[in-house]
């Protein structure tokens, strides 16, 4: 009886192993299978090369072309072989396959310097080719896990304008990005969070880009300093008017006091409006 019972625990045993070596070879499976993933296939009016970042045609949903760095929000996919993914969704006569997610190669250029394991990709320039994003880049391909230092494992050289009009080379190769089309996490607002009509009125007075804090601070101090002078105003020119109506006789005298509220009110005005320019300039 206790043998009988012995073999049934033992033959539990293997089968709880068998099913945790199952469950593990599914999990490693299903991790491999979203590492890469699957890619659909497109036509092109021009050769493209693997790693090329592409976009859909606007006027052909089946065409992919390399999309260029003022159209990095129309960011598709990468270029990559028929046969890196275990699914490949294509119909006859598409001649190129893009992969939306996954691990691929990604062609990059030094344009904002060296790529290594960690940064973010995006388009650079160069018509389908990446570069590191900066802050300034709203959208990204991919995060690099691998290096490209424009000294090894170089594909082609160019030359690009930098914005200050001089000519640099940069150097362009292959580095692995884990692929998917993104908001850029390090992006920072270039213009200020406000009203266009706003930056426009802030930056003819300050003669030049206004941020939003001060632009904010500025309309604060303005309120605040006109709400004090229309308030000396209205009580100064009322109370005059009231007592003019109870002594007559002290009207000169009342008129005169009203006057100097009337100047006080101004001055006030004027020193919030100096105020305001001065947080705009400085």
């Amino acid at each position: 009886m206790f043998k009988t019972k012995m073999k049934q625990y033992l033959t539990w045993q293997r089968l709880l192993a068998l099913t945790g070596l199952g469950v593990l070879i599914a999990m490693s499976l299903s991790h491999s299978l979203s590492a890469q993933a699957v890619t659909e296939g497109y036509n092109a009016d021009s050769v493209l090369q693997r790693g090329m970042i592409v976009a859909i045609k606007k006027d052909d949903n089946t065409k992919v072309e390399p999309v260029s760095g003022d159209k990095a929000d129309q960011m598709h996919g990468v270029i990559v072989n028929a046969n890196d993914a275990p699914v490949t969704l294509s119909n006859d006569g598409q001649r190129v396959f893009v992969a939306t997610t996954g691990h691929y190669d990604v062609l990059v250029s030094t344009q904002m310097g060296t790529v290594a394991s960690g940064d973010f990709i995006t388009v650079s320039a160069i018509a389908g080719i990446g570069m590191k994003a900066g802050t300034a880049d709203q959208y990204i391909i991919g995060r690099a896990i691998g290096n490209f230092d424009g000294s090894k494992d170089v594909v082609s050289t160019t030359q690009l304008k930098d914005s200050d009009g001089a000519t640099k080379q940069v150097s362009i190769g292959r580095v692995s990005v884990d692929i998917g089309v993104a908001k850029n996490p390090l992006l920072k607002a270039s213009e200020p969070n406000v009203p266009q009509f706003l930056q426009k009125a802030a930056a003819a007075i300050a003669g030049k880009p206004v941020n939003a804090v001060r632009i904010y601070l500025g309309i604060l101090i303005f309120l605040i300093t006109t709400i004090i002078a229309a308030s000396l105003l209205y009580g100064g020119v009322r109370s005059a008017l009231i007592s003019i109506g109870r002594n007559p006789l002290s009207k000169k005298t009342i008129i005169r006091g009203m006057i100097q509220v009337i100047i006080t009110g101004m001055i006030v005005f004027l020193i919030g409006v100096f105020g305001v320019y001065l947080i705009l300039r400085l």
